[in-house]
Protein backbone atom coordinates (compact mmCIF):
# COMPACT_ATOMS: atom_id res chain seq x y z
CA UNK A 1 0.00 0.00 0.00
CA UNK A 2 1.23 3.46 -0.87
CA UNK A 3 0.91 6.37 1.49
CA UNK A 4 1.77 10.03 1.55
CA UNK A 5 2.53 11.88 4.74
CA UNK A 6 2.34 15.67 4.63
CA UNK A 7 4.19 17.38 7.46
CA UNK A 8 3.65 21.11 8.01
CA UNK A 9 4.30 23.61 10.74
CA UNK A 10 1.47 24.21 13.15
CA UNK A 11 -0.32 27.56 12.85
CA UNK A 12 1.52 30.25 14.78
CA UNK A 13 4.95 28.65 14.42
CA UNK A 14 7.36 30.99 12.65
CA UNK A 15 8.45 29.81 9.20
CA UNK A 16 11.58 31.73 8.13
CA UNK A 17 12.03 29.56 5.03
CA UNK A 18 8.46 30.21 3.92
CA UNK A 19 8.91 33.93 4.56
CA UNK A 20 12.10 33.96 2.45
CA UNK A 21 10.34 32.13 -0.40
CA UNK A 22 7.40 34.54 -0.33
CA UNK A 23 9.76 37.52 -0.37
CA UNK A 24 11.76 36.09 -3.29
CA UNK A 25 8.59 35.43 -5.27
CA UNK A 26 7.38 39.00 -4.76
CA UNK A 27 10.78 40.34 -5.82
CA UNK A 28 10.67 38.12 -8.93
CA UNK A 29 7.45 39.72 -10.10
CA UNK A 30 4.79 37.63 -8.37
CA UNK A 31 3.25 40.53 -6.46
CA UNK A 32 0.08 38.58 -5.64
CA UNK A 33 1.99 36.33 -3.20
CA UNK A 34 1.10 37.26 0.38
CA UNK A 35 2.74 34.39 2.25
CA UNK A 36 4.19 30.91 1.88
CA UNK A 37 4.61 28.01 4.27
CA UNK A 38 7.11 25.21 3.78
CA UNK A 39 6.50 21.58 4.65
CA UNK A 40 7.59 18.16 3.52
CA UNK A 41 6.05 15.25 1.67
CA UNK A 42 7.12 11.72 2.59
CA UNK A 43 6.02 8.85 0.34
CA UNK A 44 5.98 5.45 2.01
CA UNK A 45 5.40 2.02 0.48
CA UNK A 46 4.02 -0.42 3.06
CA UNK A 47 3.64 -4.20 3.04
CA UNK A 48 0.14 -3.85 4.47
CA UNK A 49 -3.24 -4.44 2.85
CA UNK A 50 -5.49 -3.30 5.68
CA UNK A 51 -6.04 0.49 5.50
CA UNK A 52 -6.78 0.80 9.21
CA UNK A 53 -3.63 -1.03 10.20
CA UNK A 54 -1.58 0.99 7.67
CA UNK A 55 -2.92 4.27 9.07
CA UNK A 56 -2.15 3.11 12.62
CA UNK A 57 1.44 2.21 11.71
CA UNK A 58 1.95 5.47 9.81
CA UNK A 59 0.67 7.41 12.80
CA UNK A 60 3.23 5.63 14.97
CA UNK A 61 5.96 6.51 12.44
CA UNK A 62 4.92 10.17 12.47
CA UNK A 63 4.78 10.36 16.24
CA UNK A 64 8.20 8.70 16.63
CA UNK A 65 10.24 10.02 13.72
CA UNK A 66 8.62 11.76 10.78
CA UNK A 67 7.18 14.82 12.54
CA UNK A 68 8.21 16.96 15.46
CA UNK A 69 4.77 17.03 17.03
CA UNK A 70 5.65 19.98 19.26
CA UNK A 71 5.77 22.33 16.25
CA UNK A 72 4.52 20.24 13.32
CA UNK A 73 1.29 18.56 12.29
CA UNK A 74 0.89 15.72 9.83
CA UNK A 75 -1.77 14.37 7.49
CA UNK A 76 -1.78 10.83 6.15
CA UNK A 77 -3.16 10.01 2.71
CA UNK A 78 -3.56 6.36 1.72
CA UNK A 79 -3.85 5.35 -1.87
Amino acid sequence: MRARVFVTLKPGVLDPQGRAIASALVHDGFAEVRSARVGKLIEVELDERDAGRARQRLTEMCEKLLANTVIERYDIELG
